[in-house]
């Protein structure tokens, strides 16, 4: 029997291990980050038939202990098809208990997305006539930050920017941006031939690379959490955040969708910048038109349950979300997952999934197309008719 993390993404301590399948193991805390501590992936190998019982003895001290309430992990015999095994939390340790048919099968807090598989959805989108990648920078360990884009560059063109993985853990970010790069390699579909007449469409599918490679829940390899760096992104702690940013001011935003999971909450939602100085009834006119088509677009999505919105003023310039929105003044969202289940549209057998959140990117690009004739210029805004409060919760 051997239990191990060698792999892109993974993340696990042994404490120890017999040879009937009682395994404790411990939850890394992220690269130079001990804050953040709650992404495990590691393979059990020699385990075939046999009862075994992970225990994550430190889930109590995970960044969100709470968000294991209700949760399942997910296990795979392929590394392809995810499925979710039966999970127990009683506030202290994270209890797994699977009986495996294959001798080597992995467990993870979330199906991760390897950067082979990154390069891989690189290499099948420059094939395409109408789309570039750009080399922008590096990451702080020097991997390549990777831009593609979208369409012919033109004067007059529309912008729109869609990042995803800022948080590296939060894994089916870029099953999302998949699901996007997937569906705008289509030159048949009637959606992508509308956004591209009229669009340049700007993708980084993977705005943490190292912090993917080490398996962290949030941090780049400096430690640094990506989504609180945009309002002064630093060369040396946060140069992934500094070379995204940098080409943005050159091309300009008109749409930006920044794409993350939610811990704790189980429906898939998005958060507005209404907390901006620059915050317009114009923006709040298009966040209810992307968002309601959306609804229309997946039944995945919908908007009763999410963050609470900030109070004027309130919103946080360091999130690229708000910082995007207060430069551009436009229409700026970030758009969450759960790690858990969708509770408006449950699966038993997968619960969310990397499946649903590729379809949900794909989905996604209806709505964008959708806002394209009212992104510039001015609207007829019509008068508020009331309020749309949400849950609470952590914003990403």
């Amino acid at each position: 029997m051997k239990i191990d993390s060698d792999f892109d993404g993974g993340a696990i301590e042994v404490v120890r291990a017999d040879a009937a399948g009682e395994i404790e193991l411990a939850i890394p805390h992220d690269t130079r980050a001990p804050d953040f501590r709650q992404w495990f992936a590691f393979r059990a190998r020699g385990l075939r038939g046999k009862a075994a019982r992970f225990t994550l003895s430190n889930a109590g001290q995970a960044t969100y202990p709470d968000a294991f309430d209700g949760y399942r992990a997910v296990a795979s015999y392929d590394r392809k098809r995810w499925f979710r095994v039966p999970t127990t939390f009683d506030g202290e340790a994270l209890v797994i208990e699977h009986t495996a048919r294959t001798d080597d099968t992995a467990y993870a807090y979330f199906a991760p997305y390897p950067l082979e598989r990154h390069a891989r959805l690189l290499k099948r989108a420059t094939r395409a006539s109408w789309v570039r990648a750009d080399a922008l920078g590096t990451s702080v360990e020097g991997r390549e930050m990777t831009l593609l884009s979208f369409g012919e560059p033109r004067a007059g063109a529309l912008q729109i920017w869609v990042t995803a993985r800022q948080h590296p853990g939060e894994t089916m970010a870029e099953w999302f941006a998949e699901g996007v790069v997937e569906r705008l390699l289509d030159d048949d579909d009637e959606v992508v031939q509308r956004i591209l007449r009229d669009a340049v469409v700007h993708v980084v599918p993977n705005m943490n690379p190292d912090g993917g490679a080490h398996g962290n829940l949030r941090a780049n390899a400096a430690g640094m959490n990506l989504n609180r760096a945009w309002r002064e992104p630093d060369p040396e702690a946060s140069p992934e955040v500094l070379c995204v940013r940098a080409r943005m001011l050159e091309t300009g935003v008109d749409l930006f969708l920044d794409i993350h999971g939610d811990e704790r909450n189980p429906y898939c939602f998005l958060a507005g910048c209404e907390g901006n100085p620059g915050y317009s009834e114009r923006l709040r006119f298009l966040e209810n038109v992307f968002e309601q088509s959306l609804c229309a677009a997946s039944s995945d999505f919908q908007d009763e349950y999410g963050y609470d919105r900030d109070e004027p003023g309130g919103g946080d310039l360091r999130t690229a979300g708000n910082w995007v929105g207060q430069q551009f003044d436009c229409l700026s969202y970030t758009l969450e997952m759960p790690f858990k289940d969708n509770a408006n549209a449950p699966d038993e057998v997968s619960g969310w999934s990397p499946e649903r959140s590729v379809h949900l990117g794909a989905s996604t690009l209806s709505s964008v197309a959708d806002c394209l004739g009212l992104l510039r210029g001015e609207i007829d805004v019509p008068a508020r008719d009331g309020g749309d409060e949400g849950d609470e919760g952590d914003d990403e």
